[in-house]
């Protein structure tokens, strides 16, 4: 019975101890359980590390690029600065010789200044005398304008004079044939030809009325011409 017991208790120390080595196996289990996660998070912060690693390596290559380019740069705009710098040189060259020139320039302007002030004042002689030749160009215009009037006038009275001639020739032409018809009917009598003497007497008094109408018409537009010649009168009067 002691021996049972003592089997029994012995047992319950092997349970026990199993217990407590299936409770170590769990914690140890569990370590590493938590060994493995956190080797897991570490290899991923490395990974995500490397990753960032390379991000800047190739950042800091495509600096080094940029700088060299950069670089490249910077050489060459000093090459274009040193030859600004030659050009600049021969432009103050240029611009001392333009200076030089300028001065010349400048005496030379003088002198034409001066000559101009000459011309100008010849210039204003000139331009008198041309007011002066002006002034006596209107006068004669006026005067030129004066003796073309009064020869129109003269014109117009020439013109109406003739007509009071034509209109005396047609008041001569009348008398004549007034004559011819009174001689004709005075030798004839009453006869074949009374008629025709008639005829010459009708024309006759036409013609010498109207000859007689047209140079009182004659006489009264020479009145106005000589009228317009004695004031001066202009043209549109007359017309």
């Amino acid at each position: 019975m002691q021996e049972a017991a003592r089997c029994a208790e012995m047992q319950l120390n092997l349970a026990k101890e199993q217990n407590e080595l299936a409770k170590d196996r769990t914690t140890n289990t569990l370590g590493l359980l938590r060994y493995s996660s956190e080797t897991a998070t570490h290899t991923e912060n490395q990974t995500a590390m490397a990753r960032e690693r390379t991000a800047l390596t190739r950042a800091q290559t495509r600096l080094s690029t940029r700088s060299t380019e950069l670089a490249n740069i910077r050489t060459e705009m000093g090459r274009e600065r040193t030859t600004m710098a030659g050009q600049r040189t021969e432009m103050a060259v240029h611009r001392t010789e333009l200076a030089r020139d300028r001065s010349r320039l400048a005496s030379i302007r003088t002198q034409l200044a001066r000559y101009r002030n000459a011309l100008a004042e010849q210039r204003n002689q000139l331009s008198q005398r041309r007011t002066d030749l002006a002034q006596e160009r209107n006068d004669l215009a006026s005067h030129r304008t004066l003796r073309a009037r009064t020869r129109t006038r003269l014109s117009f009275q020439r013109t109406h004079l003739a007509r009071g001639r034509t209109y005396l020739a047609m008041i001569r032409t009348g008398l004549a044939f007034f004559v011819l018809g009174l001689t004709l009917f005075r030798y004839f009598g009453l006869s074949a030809w009374t008629a025709f003497d008639a005829v010459l007497v009708g024309v006759s008094a036409l013609l010498i009325g109207y000859g007689v109408k047209g140079y009182r018409n004659s006489v009264v537009a020479d009145r106005r011409i000589g009228q317009a010649l004695a004031t001066d009168t202009g043209l549109a009067d007359l017309l």
